[in-house]
C-alpha cells in the first residue's frame, strides 16, 4: 500500500507543478490585460456618453454596455473567477494526494 501511495505522489507532482506554473502565468496575463482593457473601457465609456447625448441613445447604451463588459467588472472578473476554480482544483489534488 505504501508503494502505491508513493507512485501516486510521483505521478501527481508534475501535474501540480504544471498547474502552479499555469496559474501564475495566467494571473500575470490577466493583470496586464485588465490594465489595458481598463484604459480601453474608459475611452469607450466616454465615447458612449458622447454618442448617448448627441447622436443616438441606442448606440450610446450599446457602447456603455461594451465598456462595462471589458472593464474591471466584466471579463477580468470572470477570468479571475476561473483562475480561482483552477487553483481550487490544484489544492484539491494536493490535499487528496499529499494529505
Amino acid at each position: 500500500m505504501g508503494l502505491l501511495k508513493l507512485l501516486l505522489k510521483i505521478v501527481a507532482a508534475p501535474v501540480v507543478l504544471l498547474l502552479t506554473v499555469a496559474i501564475w502565468t495566467c494571473v500575470g496575463l490577466v493583470y496586464v490585460s485588465g490594465l489595458v482593457l481598463g484604459l480601453l473601457s474608459t475611452v469607450i465609456a466616454l465615447l458612449g456618453v458622447a454618442v448617448l447625448v448627441t447622436y443616438s441613445p441606442q448606440n450610446g447604451l450599446i457602447l456603455l454596455v461594451i465598456a462595462f463588459l471589458i472593464g474591471p467588472f466584466g471579463l477580468p472578473k470572470l477570468a479571475f473567477w476561473l483562475l480561482g476554480q483552477v487553483q481550487g482544483l490544484k489544492y484539491a489534488i494536493q490535499d487528496l494526494i499529499y494529505g
